[in-house]
Parts: structure tokens; sequence; C-alpha cells
């Protein structure tokens, strides 16, 4: 058995350095699983579809985190932001994942860690679409259902040690989303569908694009700079990424049939988009519109500039993949798109040091945070005295 998995490690690194057996027989990343050859209308209907869905996520996902933004500031919650410390290691920790996984693949059977992973993501899936349509069927739901309020705490320790571990409140109306999304999970488990695979996929990059937030435009630049390099290395340099997609069985892609014409909703021949080209460029995209809204502008200037950047990058990406029929890493065409646009739009509007000042949650500097620390020792002391001197009295 140990001498097995042994001579599977080292096929899969001969497998890496060789590296291009696999990548010569893909057409695209935004990948083609080709069977058959598609006809050019079935390929345009198949290309168009998966740049919609790209988009919708990045639009509906920056408008929810404006308002997540603005919520959080309201109630005085501590926000969890992305640090430049976080962006600069992030392709360092991807790239470790990415060929873990591989390895995974290349010396255990691929039904058996699918199978897990299916199981882990349907979890993930189910939760991340009721929460994104909760606030929709909310509204849809006739006055029939009563929407009964739930609330679970569960606490820890007494005073002042108490401490929350389950605080959560809900309704029925959020218990009707919870069975309709399980539904959606179970259709996905049991038929792996393309549909319930999107549903799953397009749930998770809008929650993504709205709940991971960049602090900063600096913080995003090192994070794109980074994973610019990382997805050119691992499509150019070798086959990793290209047998992971291909392998991996989970909604962390979208896809779209190209045969959908010839066959209709069980066509299997799918072009793809991973969920990394939408939400990594979403998240950047989401702090130029919190910068827009905090401008207090008519116009989304920055938004709208690098939304459109955003789609002509993709269209870049699926034009050189045909003229060359070979994989093509999406962020090679995106990052510059989407990191050039603002700074030209602010170069132009002389609004290049308010961009890069700008912060979602802006950080005390050391020196401010010494000089509270010491007005408010100094103050509990003056006021320890005089309760002294009051009992001396």
């Amino acid at each position: 058995m140990a001498e097995q998995i042994i001579d599977n490690i080292k096929n899969a690194f001969r497998g890496i350095l060789e590296n291009t057996n696999e990548n010569e027989n893909v057409k695209n990343e935004t990948i083609t699983n080709e069977k058959k050859i598609s006809t050019p209308e079935g390929i345009a209907v198949a290309y168009g579809s998966l740049v919609i869905m790209a988009m919708l996520p990045i639009i509906f996902g920056s408008i929810r985190s404006v308002k997540l933004h603005k919520q959080k500031k309201a109630s005085g919650e501590k926000a969890d932001t992305m640090t430049k410390k976080d962006a600069m290691y992030f392709p360092l920790i991807a790239s470790m994942a990415l060929f873990g996984l591989y390895m995974f693949f290349k010396v255990f059977q691929k039904v058996h860690i699918n199978l897990l992973l299916t199981g882990y993501f349907f979890i993930l899936g189910v939760i991340a679409l009721a929460h994104l349509l909760s606030p929709v069927l909310n509204s849809l739901m006739p006055a029939a259902v009563p929407k009964i309020p739930f609330h679970i705490h569960f606490t820890q320790g007494e005073g002042k040690h108490k401490e929350d571990i389950i605080n959560y409140k809900f309704s029925t109306h959020d218990i009707v989303c919870l069975v309709i999304s399980s539904a959606i999970g179970v259709w996905y488990l049991l038929k792996k569908h393309w549909i319930a695979n999107n549903l799953f996929g397009l749930a998770f990059a809008i929650n993504g694009v709205e709940m991971l937030h960049l602090n900063n435009f600096i913080t995003g630049v090192i994070l794109l700079s980074g994973l610019f390099f990382y997805d050119i290395f691992w499509v150019f340099g070798t086959n990793v990424m290209v047998t992971v997609a291909k392998s991996f069985e989970a909604p962390i892609k979208l896809v779209f049939p190209q045969d959908l014409l010839d066959n209709g909703l069980n066509a299997s021949n799918f072009a793809m988009l991973g969920l990394g080209d939408i939400v990594i460029p979403g998240i950047f995209i989401a702090l130029l519109l919190r910068f827009d809204d905090s401008k207090k502008r008519k116009t989304r200037i920055y938004f709208y500039s690098t939304l459109v950047a955003y789609f002509l990058g993709l269209m870049a990406t699926i034009f050189v993949m045909h003229v060359f029929k070979h994989a093509q890493p999406a962020l090679l065409y995106l990052v510059p798109a989407c990191m050039g646009t603002p700074l030209l739009v602010a170069l132009v509007r002389g609004e290049l040091k308010v961009l890069f000042a700008y912060e979602d949650h802006p950080e005390e500097k050391p020196e401010k945070k010494e000089k509270k620390e010491k007005d408010e020792s100094s103050h509990s002391s003056s006021s320890n005295k005089k309760k002294e001197s009051k009992k001396a009295k």
C-alpha cells in the first residue's frame, strides 16, 4: 500500500514536470469539457450565459456589501477585513491548497475525495443559498404563513465571565428558506445537475463578494497582483489547475452547456468559469462601490467603469482562448483591467490621493492610541483620588 502511494506521488510529480499532454487537450480555463464539436450558436449561448452569470454576483454582492458595511458601522461592530499581510500571503496559501488537492487526486481515488467534498459543500451551499434567498422570500411570503420569531441562545459562564456560544434569531420564514435550499441541495447530491451546481455557485459568489471586505485600495492591489502571477504560473507553468478543475466535483465553478440547443437540459458538453475569477475581482469592485458611496456622489463612476473593464477582460479571455485553442488564466486579463481602470479614472479626476487614502474602517494611529490610553488612565487615577479624599473627609 505504501509503495503504491509513493509510486502515485512520483507519477504526479512527473506529470507536473511534463506538463503538456493534459493541457494540450484542454480548450479553456474558463474550461471546456469538449466531448463533441459544438455549433457556433451553442458556444455563443454558453459563453454569453457565463459572462452574464459572472456579472450578476459582482453587481448584487457589491450592493449588499455596501448595506453590510453601513450596518456594521451603525452598530459599532468591528468588521473582519483583509489586511495587507493577509493579501500578501493569500497567493501562497492558495497555491499550497491547490497543490494539496492535486496530490490528493493523484494519490487517492477521486470518488472518495469527491464524496467528502460533496458532503462539505452541500452544507455550505444550503447555508449560503438560504442566506441569499431569505430577504427575497420574506418579501414574497404570503400572509397565510405567519412570521413567528425564534431565538436560540446558549451562554457559558456567569456574571462578567458570561459569553455567548450561540446567539441566533430566526423566524418561520427563515425555516421555509432553509427547507427550499435543502431541497436544492438534495437535488444536487443525487443528480449533480448543472442548474443546481450554478445555484450553489451563484450563492457562494454573491456571499463572497458581500462578506469578504478589502479595507483599502492598496490591499486590493497587493491581492490582485499576487493572484495575477499565481494564475499564470498554475495554468501556463503546470497542469495542476486544469487537472483539479476537471477532477473537483463541487460547486466552485459556474457551468453552462455548449450543446444546450441540441440536447436541452440533459446537455453534457460544458464551458466553465471558476468562482475565483468572479469573487477575487468582485471584492475589489465592491470596495470601489463603497468608495463611491462614501463620497455621496450621484454617479458611481469608479464602480461602473471597473465593472465595464471586468466585462471587457472576460470577453478578452474567451477571445484569446478560442484563437490560441489553449487554457487561459482569466486573471491575466481581468487583473490589469480591474486595477488599471480605477487608477486611470482617479488620475483624470485628480483623485489619486483620495483613492489611496480611503479606508472602509480607518485604524487609529499608535500615537493616538497611546494618547487615549494615557488620558483614560489619568482620568481614572484622578477619579480614584477624588473618591479617597471624600472617604477621608
